[in-house]
């Protein structure tokens, strides 16, 4: 199949289908802002209730993430991307024939929150450490770029979908989407550049060897957060990307769009704003992937905690000037998945390029803890305080002790 592409190294291929994937992944993540509220009118379902669903999709989404990447390592990425598509449809297929929130919780959060830990961030430092040796971060910051992309594109059409023909036409729209990639990826997705007898892009040697990968995946990964707890620098990124999850898909991912239908926007508008934040994802990904081939990676994550402290802080007091939320949503958009590259850079710069994919699986999935948390607190909260003003507040000043934390990592001036 190599031979069909001379001019065009196998890598843009499977970067290509690799960031489809993402693309429409991200989708299936954006999809909670439409559906809280349209559970809560069709079933009166508290806020908290169906936050928790959601809340559960979301730690799944991570805490599986370094899971995958040793059955990525172990039998292969092709195989795993498949098994997680046919998992996020098969689940998310049901939800339009439930009756209680429990049912949501299995199959919105447990079901495909499974699939979706594979489908995940934890492919772009795969993909980009296995395929890439020149142009890494560019292309870490594309695939980045394409979880933002997936709110861009999807975020509006969902809420569409959802506002003229109901809720579960929307549900059955995203699983269509899904269920298209499973052919794709069969066909066209590759585990290894010397798979097909080729050098990673960039490199003029022959193929490298696989690694030789043997043993219980399991045991492989939990050994790998051992060594993680035990080791300072991964302990400040992992702090500091609880506290990025926590402000990114949980509060405002999740919570956003409710915030906007308690300020007076309608939800198809409110969903506008998703989706504008989108546009700024994806700059804000293409641009820091960029810069982290560049300059020192915690420079560039303090930088990005901080905007996003102001902004978030900002948030509640912007929505009656227009020019003011639009600040806001700019800011959150730019630095919302920025700080993917920089930490993906850490990663193999501190514990090697194959080890570092593990180790930012786990941090993805602490990241998520955050997210899951906070997605379940904010519905909470929102019951109790009746607003969300405070929530958003708060937000943004923890997301001072992120600046700090990636403040005190130590530097390192060549990749393992």
């Amino acid at each position: 199949m190599a031979r069909r592409f001379e001019r065009l190294h196998y890598a843009w291929v499977v970067a290509g289908i690799t960031l489809l994937t993402l693309t429409v992944a991200a989708g299936m993540r954006a999809a909670p802002g439409v559906l809280l509220p349209a559970l809560q009118a069709d079933f009166g379902w508290s806020s908290g209730s169906i936050s928790f669903a959601f809340g559960i999709n979301l730690l799944l989404y991570g805490l599986i993430g370094p899971f995958a990447v040793a059955v990525m390592d172990r039998w292969g990425v092709r195989r795993a991307m498949l098994g997680s598509l046919m998992l996020i449809a098969g689940g998310a297929a049901v939800v339009p024939f439930m009756t209680a929130p429990w049912q949501l919780t299995v199959l919105w959060g447990l079901v495909a929150g499974l699939g979706g830990g594979v489908v995940s961030m934890v492919l772009v430092p795969v993909v980009a450490g296995r395929w890439f040796t020149a142009r890494r971060g560019v292309v870490t910051g594309g695939l980045t770029a394409g979880a933002a992309a997936g709110t861009l594109l999807l975020l509006p059409v969902l809420a569409w979908i959802a506002q003229a023909f109901g809720w579960r036409a929307m549900v059955f729209a995203l699983v269509a989407a899904v269920a298209a990639l499973v052919p794709l990826v069969a066909w066209g997705m590759r585990d290894r550049p010397g798979d097909i007898g080729l050098a990673p892009y960039g490199e003029d040697g022959p193929p490298l060897p696989a690694p030789g990968v043997t043993g219980n995946p399991f045991r492989r990964t939990v050994a790998a957060l051992g060594e993680g707890l035990r080791n300072r620098t991964f302990l400040l990124l992992a702090g500091s990307f609880v506290i990025c999850g926590a402000t990114t898909n949980g509060f405002v991912g999740t919570h956003l769009i409710p915030a906007c239908i308690d300020a007076g926007f309608t939800p198809v508008a409110s969903a506008g704003v998703m989706a504008g934040m989108g546009v700024f994802n994806v700059v804000g990904a293409l641009a820091s992937g960029w810069l982290s081939d560049r300059f020192d990676s915690r420079w560039l994550l303090g930088i990005y905690f901080f905007t996003r402290a102001l902004a978030l802080a900002w948030l509640p007091f912007s929505f009656d000037t227009p020019v003011g939320f639009a600040i806001v949503i700019m800011i959150n958009g730019l630095d919302w998945v920025a700080t993917v590259p920089p930490m993906v850079r850490l990663c193999a710069q501190h514990f090697g390029r194959e080890r570092g994919s593990l180790m930012y699986g786990w941090i993805n999935a602490i990241h998520q803890v955050g997210s899951g948390a906070a997605a379940f607190l904010g519905g909470v909260l929102r019951d109790h305080l009746g607003s969300y003003g405070v929530i958003f507040i708060a937000a943004g000043v923890i997301c001072l002790g992120a600046v700090v934390m990636v403040g005190m990592v130590r530097r390192v001036a060549v990749e393992q």
